[in-house]
């Protein structure tokens, strides 16, 4: 009678449709929230290892002259200074034209001074170094423009972004943070759903007691169930997910951003994604077994 009852189909101990009560929506949306948030942590931790490696060898010179006389052949002296230093993998002077298009969208164009002389731009050298560059390859790329252009100021280009990619890591730090509470909320769930369960069966767990059914028993039915819940609340809140990560990636894209276009997902990175509902059904499992075992052996 005992093995009739447990492995019966049409016999649950608890009876339940499944995806009718609160539970499996419970599970969908921390699943939701648990592979966006990751989905989140993952983008920005491809975009900040692209822009590191993007920038990690780039230098870029300055050429402070106000003259542009001057300034043209301190830049063309430059040049010719340190394009054949060794760990210099390549160097461009970046044209005039380009520098007025990258300042338009703060000056405007046509800008001149009281005289009508264009107000100065500083002369670019974009340098790029073979690894990344150390106070001492900036040291000797120093040393060698002193003499050809006194106005030349050096500068790293990872120097320029570290503020950026430290706030990038703290958000990281709290996507992985928001996905870790998710993981407890769920737990703290299924554990309020299992105990509510027990309380709601009492009078039918005391009888399979009496028919000779063991507290391992019960439990795999309760596990069951939740495992149940769990696996259908998790589909669903991985396919609301997927939704919500796609259209933020179309909406991002049409930035055109390089940081923002760096931080696109990978094959592994979906692969993880998926993960998210199997891991949260195991968990639920879990939860639930332990739970029921542990009330268990206090009730009876």
């Amino acid at each position: 009678m005992v093995r009739r009852l447990f492995s019966g189909r049409d016999t649950d101990l608890i009876p339940q449709a499944r995806m009718s009560g609160p539970m499996p929506w419970v599970i969908a949306i921390m699943v939701a929230m648990t592979a966006i948030a990751l989905a989140a942590g993952l983008a920005l931790g491809n975009a900040v290892s692209a822009a590191k490696a993007e920038i990690e060898g780039g230098v870029t010179i300055q050429i402070l002259e106000p003259r542009a006389d001057v300034r043209a052949k301190e830049a063309e002296k430059a040049v010719a200074a340190i394009k054949d230093m060794p760990g210099v993998a390549g160097l461009r002077l970046v044209p005039q034209a380009e520098l007025d298009a990258l300042i338009e969208p703060w000056l405007g164009t046509g800008i001149a001074d009281a005289t009508g002389s264009a107000i100065p731009i500083p002369a670019l050298i974009d340098v790029r170094l073979k690894g990344p560059a150390t106070p001492m390859k900036l040291g000797a790329i120093e040393k060698a423009l002193k003499p050809v252009a006194p106005s030349a100021r050096i500068d790293a280009q990872s120097n320029w972004l570290k503020p950026v990619f430290k706030a990038m890591l703290s958000l990281q730090v709290l996507a992985i943070a928001i996905v870790a509470l998710l993981a407890l909320a769920l737990t703290a769930a299924v554990l309020l759903a299992a105990r509510t369960a027990l309380g709601t069966n009492r009078d039918t767990i005391e009888i399979v007691h009496l028919l000779g059914g063991t507290d391992a028993q019960v439990a795999r039915v309760f596990q069951r169930s939740i495992g149940y819940d769990a696996a259908g609340g998790g589909a669903v809140g991985l396919a609301l997910a997927l939704v919500v990560i796609l259209v933020l990636a179309r909406r991002f894209s049409g930035l055109g951003a390089g940081l923002v276009n760096n931080g696109a997902l990978t094959w592994s990175d979906w692969m993880l994604l998926a993960l998210v509902p199997v891991l949260s059904t195991l968990l639920a499992m879990v939860t639930a077994r332990l739970t029921v075992l542990h009330a268990l052996r206090k009730m009876l």
